[in-house]
């Protein structure tokens, strides 16, 4: 339920005024459908006789004058016992007790009532006073009033019908029996026998001469006027308000959109930016294969000429031709993977600094390189040997990435190796990236440096021993001793005599425990 101020009305919209006004009308009918049935409880179980009233309707004209009396609260009980002799479908068309006015009178004939709401309701979801009141008239009109002849007493009263549809007793007629209480309401009487007072706006006489709208007194029209004066302009000023409010509003919206519509752009363009590299690896394929496809036309127009050729030509001319051909090509191949290859020469001259194994890395590259180009199976399985691979090139090529790395891993673990205090976990962390070609550098390493590593990897699987200088702490989790910290200070044999720090001030220093009762001390 929205609560309305002047200053923060500007910032409001129209969603929030909508809900709030909903939620407030569902509210005014709940809590009404809500005091029908707490007045009947006063009613039926005479709670007002606690409150000293003889009767309910002397508690209702005491206590609710100013909400209606003892007739409004008659009012909303036969709402109640309306929407009580309705099924359950029904009941929820009937939001409103003032909505079953018009009903009432069918109450004791259930089926007329059903049918009556079931009318109303097919125009309507939720039908209001007026479209009940039509549907009542439908399933069971009013008798017609006597005549003047039949019914003497009315012959000098006015005749009136309700013709406002907001009004429950829409289109029933009935009479003006007594004098107007103001210049703007008329009593009128019903023929159901009841008593209503009724604005002239939602009557239809034109026989009754009476205004239909409310006259003030001269005094206070002066009033009246300034009144209505300050009204408008404040509504003006509202207007104004809410229009700048609107307009700022549509000015933030349109910025937001802009701004939303720039970022898309921008991917937009990120996107394109990235397709255009595409496309452009795209075309740089494309002209590789046309380039291709121009060579391999070359090629094809070549073996037609020399097919053309073998026919004029006679046979050994042609075989002298070919012959000149494949020399020519095979010694242009041959110097081209020479050019490629190391020069053997060289390495008789200068052999590398490293060690053997580089030097036979390189033999069997060369190989490897000069049976590629000549096409010499004895050469690659030659480099096979060197190398120690298989005879085929993708082994080979393997082996010599392997190769290469290996003066790299010699130097690595020769330079842990030579650091004081050596362990087998400072050897390993390295070695453990070269394990793939453990033999080869281990064939490498002196014999002194293999014997170390080997004594490395004897001490590191031996379990360490308690003796005296041992950081210890009880083993027991259950002691207190479990998280203190101790110095073995005395080995006795079967016992050890431990120094616990926790008892440096303490007359009693160290104490004595059998090794099964100790364990290495781990900081918690």
């Amino acid at each position: 339920m929205l609560t309305l101020d002047r200053e923060e009305t500007t910032a409001l919209d129209y969603s929030v005024v909508k809900a709030s006004i909903q939620e407030t009308f569902t509210a005014i009918d709940r809590f009404e459908w809500q005091a029908i049935d707490e007045l009947r409880v006063m009613r039926d179980d005479h709670y007002y006789k606690d409150g000293g009233h003889k009767s309910f309707e002397e508690y209702c004209e005491n206590e609710l004058t100013k909400h209606g009396g003892y007739r409004r609260v008659r009012d909303l009980l036969s709402a109640k016992k309306v929407v009580d002799t309705l099924p359950g479908e029904l009941r929820e068309k009937i939001t409103k007790p003032s909505q079953t006015r018009s009903l009432l009178r069918l109450v004791k004939t259930p089926d007329k009532l059903h049918e009556a709401v079931v009318i109303a309701a097919k125009e309507k979801p939720f039908p209001t006073a007026a479209d009940f009141a039509k549907a009542v008239q439908q399933v069971a009109p009013t008798k017609k009033r006597a005549t003047k002849a039949e019914n003497p007493k009315t012959q000098l009263c006015n005749s009136v019908t309700v013709s406002s549809l907001s009004h429950p007793r829409y289109g029933e007629s009935g009479v003006i029996e007594a004098d107007a209480p103001n210049h703007w309401q008329q009593i009128v009487t019903f023929t159901d026998g009841e008593r209503l007072l009724v604005n002239n706006g939602d009557l239809d006489a034109p026989s009754v001469p009476f205004p239909r709208e409310q006259n003030y007194p001269p005094e206070y029209t002066e009033a009246i006027a300034q009144i209505k004066e300050q009204h408008q302009q404040e509504l003006e000023r509202l207007s104004q308000e809410l229009r700048i409010g609107l307009q700022t509003e549509a000015a933030t919206r349109a910025e937001a959109q802009v701004q939303e519509q720039i970022q898309s752009l921008q991917q937009m363009y990120k996107q394109q930016r990235e397709q255009n590299v595409q496309l452009q690896q795209r075309l740089d394929e494309m002209e590789g294969l046309r380039k291709l496809e121009i060579e391999n036309q070359q090629l094809l127009s070549r073996i037609q000429e020399l097919e053309h050729a073998v026919e004029q030509r006679p046979s050994q001319q042609w075989g002298n031709t070919m012959t000149q051909q494949a020399t020519k090509a095979l010694n242009k191949q041959v110097k081209q993977a020479l050019e490629k290859t190391i020069d053997l020469r060289s390495l008789a001259q200068e052999p590398p600094k490293e060690n053997a194994q580089e030097c036979l890395r390189l033999m069997g590259m060369a190989l490897k390189n000069l049976a590629s180009a000549m096409n010499n199976t004895q050469a690659l399985e030659a480099a096979a040997i060197i190398l120690g691979s298989e005879a085929t090139e993708s082994a080979i090529a393997y082996r010599a990435e392997q190769l290469e790395i290996l003066p790299q891993a010699v130097s690595d673990i020769r330079a842990v190796l030579g650091k004081p205090g050596c362990t087998w976990q400072d050897y390993w962390a390295v070695a453990q990236e070269y394990e793939v070609i453990k033999a080869d550098y281990w064939a490498e390493l002196s014999t002194e440096e293999t014997d170390l590593i080997a004594a490395l990897q004897k001490v590191s699987s031996q379990p360490e021993i308690i003796g005296i200088g041992s950081i210890v702490a009880h083993d027991d989790p259950y002691r207190t001793l479990y998280v203190e910290r101790g110095e073995v200070v005395e080995d006795l044999g079967e016992e050890l005599v431990v120094a616990w720090d926790h008892w440096k001030e303490q007359s009693k220093k160290a104490d004595r425990y059998s090794r099964d009762e100790l364990r290495f001390w781990q900081p918690q």
